[in-house]
């Protein structure tokens, strides 16, 4: 189990990489377009048309990219003073309780993320602004970043099975 995990976390840096490089071109382009509409450097040219519709893209493929690895190093929004203030073993418990609601969720959230995918590609439905693009296409990446972060709710909790049974000591902030 451990050199599975080991292998899942690197495919999840791998992901949080591509997360990093997908900011870095959102900010180039958000640049430029700005660079664009103010600095007459093409003449005909003001500004990058598409910037918006990429940019709300993107800021949906870096959350999707980034969710799971951010999961795995303990870096989500987490409020824990209710566990820190009950008996260890019954935090441990309402720590395991809490990771089954979320496993549960991410499945059903790969559910229908997936059929929504489907819909949508075999209505052939379009996105139809400046860029026309397929729906699907902006949709397939919600189950998948669902599915990664159910595999990673499944490896918390075996961490959480097989060590101290009190609660995790990870996304505490009361430092």
């Amino acid at each position: 189990m451990e050199r599975l995990s080991a292998g899942y976390g690197r495919i999840l840096d791998a992901l949080a990489v591509v997360a990093c490089l997908l900011l870095a071109a959102m900010m180039f382009v958000t640049c430029v377009d700005v660079l664009l509409r103010n600095v007459a450097l093409i003449p005909s040219v003001r500004g990058v048309e598409w910037s918006n519709e990429a940019s709300e893209a993107l800021l949906y493929l870096i959350t999707a990219f980034a969710a799971p690895w951010l999961l795995r190093r303990g870096q989500h929004i987490r409020v824990d003073i209710l566990l820190r203030a009950i008996p260890a073993r019954v935090a441990w418990a309402v720590e395991l309780a809490g990771d089954a609601i979320v496993f549960a969720c991410c499945i059903a959230l790969v559910i229908f993320g997936a059929k929504a995918v489907w819909s949508s590609y075999t209505a052939g439905s379009l996105t139809i602004r400046t860029l026309v693009t397929p729906e699907w296409w902006l949709l397939v990446p919600l189950p998948l970043a669902f599915a990664l972060l159910a595999v990673e709710v499944v490896f918390r909790m075996h961490r959480l099975i097989t060590g101290e049974h009190r609660p995790r000591d990870d996304a505490v902030s009361a430092s």
